[in-house]
């Protein structure tokens, strides 16, 4: 059961669209199931003689007495105004019991208290079978407000406790921190427009995508509207600073002609301007990621601060796991832009996924989690997907995730914990497409079989007691290639199995050989770092001087996109 509570101004407005027939002839058999008087209140539902100037006048008979209070002036958003809706599958209420449900939400979120005789005027109105809508006017018989702070999470809670007592499907409780969601108005345009998300989602998406790639306030603003999106800032009286920001989608106009504008935190709580700037440091131009001899350097540094970043979840340092959080949502988005291959498509849905669980009512240490983020930053920078290690970043990111998801549930974060577990899912599909290909050739290409015994007896002393499942795993040929890899490029088979056994516990991998395959390919090659040293010793940058701009974020070039032209 989801309730959605929001203000406004216009009575006799909503009172028409309840009672009428919707804005696609979806309402039928408009009536009040329950009312602050049921006597007292008119139905034009049921009463031909009663009208909605009639009904609007007497809900706004508390305003008015205010009115005359305020010198003719009535108090700003007196209308408040609470859908409620079942969820899809769950067995249609009867007028008798929509008309507890929304008892009990008057009385919880402080619009009516039980017993209350100078409660607000309200009204519960049905013209569907699966919700109501309850309107309320928000001052009380003896001319004061009612006391609705968190009033949306406190309708939440009531909900919860009617799922019980009803039988219906439970729900998993928010915390606010959730986008607002589309309007009605909203999803209607978009189906007249043949597009499968509206404005105010495409929108969202993109501007997570950017915020992800770029460095600074300036760059967002200005790869925004090379994407062909309309922006205004809203400047200081006195400083003339930017203060706020809208967006629009190219092409999404009102009925006047005129853009339609949603501001930063009307797409998601942290796209405000002041929200981005706290993970938007302002940095010069030269601090930006360059490409190095290693082209791979960026995917291993990223893969290597997702690694820290599950340690750091498991720290109980509820603000750093946050910011970790925050930063791995926005490194999916350019692991995303920087893969090909099918598996793409999975990797961009999670992302998406994972915006609900990057947030919760936890405020973050943004700082705390600077090398994750700057490290996914490179990625927007890189060129080219180098194979096996692509794949070891990917298989990192399914752990991460699964963790973010066990973190959200031991906080009772339900809502962020089923999102985590949804972006789990996504990344798990991803990985069991792009995987497979690369482990068979890495079979493919095992090293003779004296080499691979002398890799059996490295295993059997580096991790005696998980040899035997090691061994007969059936990725141990894959392996095999692996420690041959790491061993031409500097490494000790033996002490390397050793420390990467002991970052983490194998007991719960259900194949550990392939475990170690991806821990193993994410590891520097020594030698090269061996000669980059020694190049910089003697005077010679083994960096390029040249900047380079950020891939172009997710699903945003303009010949992709056919929602708004």
């Amino acid at each position: 059961m989801v309730p959605d509570v929001s203000t406004g101004s216009d009575t006799r407005g909503l009172i028409v669209y309840l009672f009428g027939p919707g804005r696609r002839d979806e309402h039928t058999d408009a009536h009040i199931v329950a009312a602050w008087d049921m006597a007292g209140a008119p139905d034009p539902g049921r009463d031909p003689e009663a009208s909605y100037t009639l009904l609007a006048k007497r809900l706004d008979h508390h305003v008015d007495l205010r009115t005359r209070e305020l010198g003719g002036k009535k108090p700003p958003q007196h209308v408040w105004h609470c859908p409620v809706r079942t969820a899809p599958g769950d067995r249609y209420l009867t007028d008798a019991e929509w008309a507890e449900v929304a008892r009990r939400i008057v009385h919880a979120t402080g619009i009516a208290p039980e017993g209350d005789e100078k409660a607000c005027r309200w009204i519960a109105v049905r013209h569907a079978e699966d919700h109501i809508h309850i309107m309320a006017t928000t001052v009380r018989a003896d001319g004061r407000r009612p006391r609705t702070h968190r009033d949306g999470q406190r309708a939440q809670s009531e909900c919860r406790k009617i799922e019980a007592e009803f039988g219906l499907r439970r729900l998993k409780s928010g915390d606010l921190t959730a986008p607002p969601t589309p309007t009605g108005a909203e999803r209607a345009k978009a189906e007249r427009q043949g597009q499968s998300v509206t404005a105010r989602q495409w929108l969202r998406e993109q501007a997570y995508a950017v915020a992800a790639a770029v460095h600074n306030e300036a760059d967002y603003f200005t790869v925004l509207q090379s994407l062909g999106i309309n922006l205004k800032t809203r400047l200081g009286p006195e400083t003339g600073d930017v203060i706020g920001y809208s967006l629009a989608a190219p092409g999404d106009t009102n009925a006047a002609g005129e853009p339609v504008w949603y501001g930063g935190s009307k797409l998601a709580p942290d796209l405000s301007i002041n929200r981005l700037r706290e993970r938007l440091p302002d940095q010069r131009v030269a601090d930006r990621p360059r490409y190095v001899a290693d082209p791979t350097a960026s995917w291993r540094h990223t893969t290597a601060a997702i690694h820290a970043a599950r340690t750091v979840l498991d720290s109980g340092d509820d603000a750093a796991a946050q910011g970790h959080l925050a930063a791995f949502g926005d490194a999916l988005y350019n692991i995303a832009s920087a893969t090909t291959g099918p598996h793409r498509a999975e990797l961009r849905a999670a992302a998406t996924a994972f915006n609900r669980a990057r947030r919760s009512a936890t405020r973050a240490d943004h700082q705390a989690a600077t090398a994750l983020r700057k490290a996914a930053k490179e990625l927007a920078y890189a060129s080219g997907e180098p194979g096996g290690l692509a794949i070891a970043l990917l298989f990192a990111t399914v752990h991460l995730a699964q963790a973010a998801a066990k973190w959200h549930e031991q906080r009772g974060h339900e809502q962020k914990a089923a999102a985590a577990e949804e972006a789990l899912r996504h990344l798990q599909a991803g990985y069991q497409q792009a995987a497979p290909p690369v482990l068979a050739d890495l079979a493919r290409r095992a090293p003779r079989t004296a080499t691979a015994s002398r890799y059996e007896q490295d295993v059997r002393a580096a991790l005696p007691d998980h040899a035997a499942r090691i061994l007969a795993d059936p990725t141990w040929t894959a392996l095999t290639t692996t420690l041959a890899h790491a061993e031409t490029a500097g490494h000790n088979p033996r002490r390397l199995l050793a420390e990467l056994g002991t970052q983490r516990e194998l007991d719960s991998a259900e194949h550990p050989a392939e475990v170690l395959t991806w821990r193993i390919t994410a590891q520097p090659n020594q030698r090269t770092q061996a000669a980059r040293s020694r190049s910089t010793i003697s005077g010679t940058s083994s960096m390029s001087a040249t900047p380079h701009s950020p891939a172009t974020p997710v699903a945003t070039r303009p010949e992709e996109r056919s929602r708004h032209r």
